[in-house]
């Protein structure tokens, strides 16, 4: 009697990983399509924003959810790379490139994730060009703790892109140099409750750029509710220029007279906070009024990403 033949007979070996995994891209694909946020649920997602569309110099310590070596996120790194690592003081950091020279994917999360990755491991030295997501790359807000707001540094140059005693070649000396001639001034406003409020100064007036973590319809109508009140300011020498969206969120913008230091514009911030937090907790419909503030500000909205 002949033997019967196995073929087809049961799963391969590997087949149940090869089934996880596709269920995995499968979620993947369909949580990237679905959200039009994809840093929400942490903590700093309005300040990660920031850093990733307007600081021009900064590190902020990532603040990961199990041991391992210190990772800090850079806005950006010598040559736009996704990722690098190197020995400091006898200590292996690794960073992170936050705004990148190839620019963001459909899945801006994903891709830092693979660079969270890759930086864990990776040999001192070493600098990863492009993080690539796949399908054993796990969520950002998996490996970030989401309920921490970390510290975060402001720097006036790229000095520290090289580590100390370390003499650069002329080459990276002046490359270093061309990037510090482009910084502008800038500073996160440090106020009680006060979050992704950005302070910029590139020359004939200064900007506060304020990253919300609101809805953004239900910012819009507070928003309209205080300009149509008169009260879509932070007193003398500011005034309300526009907004644009980002990852999913809304700035407003407002010009500011840049002979104030950037710390004068912390309490009239807190204080436009309170009247915005004020008209957020208002249910009922826009007036006329209302609306004509909001045709308005929308007609001065633009969309980064």
């Amino acid at each position: 009697m002949a033997k019967k033949s196995k073929r087809n007979s049961g799963p391969k070996p590997g087949a149940n990983r090869a089934a996880k995994l596709e269920q995995r891209r499968l979620e993947r694909e369909a949580a990237v399509a679905a959200s039009t946020r994809p840093f929400e649920g942490l903590a700093f997602e309005c300040d990660l924003v920031a850093l990733r569309e307007f600081v021009p110099s900064a590190l902020v310590d990532l603040p990961l959810t199990d041991e391992g070596r210190k990772i800090v996120g850079a806005t950006i790194l010598p040559g736009g790379v996704a990722a690098l690592v190197r020995e400091e003081d006898d200590e292996t950091v690794a960073y992170v490139g936050l705004q990148l020279a190839s620019g963001y994917g459909p899945d801006p999360a994903g891709e830092l994730a693979a660079a969270i990755e890759w930086a864990r491991t990776a040999e001192p030295g070493s600098s990863l060009q492009t993080a690539t997501v796949d399908d054993d790359t796990p969520r950002l807000q998996d490996l970030l703790d989401a309920n921490v707001v970390p510290p975060i540094t402001v720097h006036k140059d790229f000095n520290w892109w090289i580590p100390a005693g370390v003499e650069p070649s002329q080459d990276i000396a002046h490359t270093v140099q061309h990037a510090n001639s482009a910084v502008l001034p800038s500073a996160r406003l440090n106020g009680d409750g006060l979050v992704g409020a950005w302070w910029v100064d590139p020359g004939e007036k200064a900007h506060l750029r304020w990253v919300r973590p609101e809805d953004e319809d239900a910012l819009m109508a507070a928003l309209s509710r205080v300009h149509a009140a008169g009260g879509l300011h932070l007193g003398e020498g500011s005034r309300f220029a526009g907004s644009f969206r980002t990852h999913g969120l809304l700035v407003p913008v407002f010009d500011l007279d840049r002979e104030k230091h950037a710390d004068e514009w912390v309490e009239p911030a807190l204080e436009l906070g309170a009247r915005l937090d004020a008209a957020l907790a208002v249910d009922e419909p826009l007036t006329t009024a209302e609306l004509r503030s909001r045709d308005g500000i929308r007609s001065r909205q633009i969309t980064l990403r």
